[in-house]
């Protein structure tokens, strides 16, 4: 368990060393950051990381506290003690009744206590829950960067999905603007009717608010991806890279849908840990029906006077050592009957493992299937974008000598652009889909 503290403070560090520093050094300036750089901004400025950390720690102070039930426990105690009105006793002596005041003023007493268990098997048990506990936050921990990386690589993907599409607009904007003046000179030159200049206007104009459009997106996926990193909303930051450099990715799909292994699934082995602490715990509460044992020792000093002259006061010490056994032998059925509960919640959970293993295979085959159609759609994409290209500067040409219309430009134009933003969005859903798989399956912890 040590081992494991040090692995999340040493990563803690590192991640927060490299990163920060590199923002630190360009913080006037725009920080270009790659995938793995926001990601390890996130892990060690992220306030969900940092709960988690925190919850390690605090299950950590528990089991100590803990392993602190097996050591003797010692007490100091002091005492004073003033009579307010003596007892009497009465003794017959030949035949008459004499009375006599019994005790002192002031009782002075000043000790020291002990007492420790030597035979308890439900204390035993009960430290292993305490380790299982713990072993519970480390993997809760990890779910935490889990699901961070998770939301981090999918803001960074949207991204550069947003400065993609923001290009693919600015160019398609720039398109109608160039064959709005290529019409303009002509209608100038009396070679074309105003008509198809006013068409070619309008088609420049209604590409103008796309741009804009796509400028806001990007700065709100901006937003989004420090608000995950956990930095400053103020600080200026690019994503490096564009969606087309992730196309390599796209042909690692490989894995079959029924050779899924899930025995890294944060959610199943939190299920399995929370197995084996129902398991302790049944043995802990089947272990209360054993006898107990336990040493307890005190050893004090006690002094009587009836005047306050303490340094005349003579102190007469008093030691105890005893052995206590307890046995079990009746509770109304109140053992058995939480035995009997613990149980049926062990019977409760494994019908929540085994309906989350459900679950989580139809994620697995539902981002499986995410990634094939993606990659198919980049495919189709990939074949029409080069159609469209040759398509639009085919029709530019056409319209220059006069064989094809202004609208003939314009469709070309607009399917130039739908290829370009189908090619870009199945490249984007393949890498969320992707990302999700990688969750699903706790694989992507990159520590």
């Amino acid at each position: 368990m040590k081992r494991l503290f040090r692995i999340v403070g040493a990563l803690t560090f590192a991640a927060l060393l490299i990163p920060m520093g590199k923002i630190a050094a360009q913080s006037s300036d725009t920080v270009a950051l790659t995938l793995n750089e926001a990601l390890e901004i996130a892990k060690s400025q992220s306030l969900t990381v940092q709960v988690a950390d925190k919850e390690i720690e605090k299950t950590g102070y528990a089991k100590k506290g803990a392993y602190a039930a097996l050591f003797p426990q010692i007490d100091a105690s002091g005492s004073y003690q003033r009579t307010i009105k003596k007892q009497t006793m009465a003794m017959s002596m030949n035949g008459q009744t004499q009375k006599i005041s019994v005790g002192t003023d002031n009782v002075y007493n000043a000790g020291l206590s002990a007492q420790m268990p030597l035979v308890n098997v439900a204390l035993w048990k009960s430290l292993n829950i305490s380790g299982l506990n713990v072993e519970m936050a480390v993997e809760q921990a990890r779910a935490s960067r889990q699901n961070l990386i998770n939301q981090v690589e999918q803001a960074f993907y949207t991204c550069l999905l947003a400065s993609d599409l923001c290009k693919v607009y600015k160019e398609n904007y720039q398109n109608a603007k160039d064959n709005y003046e290529k019409v303009k000179a002509q209608y100038e030159s009396g070679r074309v009717a105003k008509y198809d200049m006013i068409r070619a206007e309008v088609n420049m104009q209604n590409a103008e608010p796309n741009v804009y459009d796509s400028q806001n997106s990007l700065t709100l996926a901006l937003w989004q991806l420090k608000a995950l990193m956990g930095i400053n909303l103020s600080t200026k930051i690019k994503c490096v890279g564009s969606l087309s450099d992730y196309t390599s990715k796209m042909q690692e799909l490989v894995m079959a849908s029924d050779s899924v292994n899930l025995e890294n699934n944060s959610n199943m082995r939190q299920l399995d840990i929370q197995s084996r602490i129902l398991d302790e715990t049944l043995k802990m509460q089947r272990s209360q029906f054993l006898p107990s044992l336990g040493l307890s020792a005190s050893y004090s000093y006690v002094s009587m006077s009836n005047d306050f002259k303490i340094n005349h006061y003579q102190w007469n010490p008093y030691s105890t050592a005893a052995l206590g056994l307890s046995i079990p032998v009746f509770s109304g059925g109140q053992k058995r009957n939480t035995i009997r509960q613990t149980k049926v919640q062990m019977e409760q959970l494994e019908l929540q493992k085994e309906n989350a293993r459900r679950g989580l295979e139809v994620s697995v085959k539902q981002s499986l299937s995410s990634m094939e159609t993606a990659l198919k759609q980049y495919n189709a994409a990939k074949a029409t974008l080069e159609g469209a290209q040759t398509g639009f500067e085919i029709a530019s040409k056409m319209y220059e000598v006069g064989r094809a219309t202004v609208l003939d430009v314009n469709d070309a134009n607009l399917a130039l652009l739908q290829a370009k933003l189908n090619l870009h969005q199945s490249i984007h859903s393949f890498l969320v889909a992707k990302s999700a798989l990688e969750l699903t399956l706790g694989v992507n912890n990159n520590e």
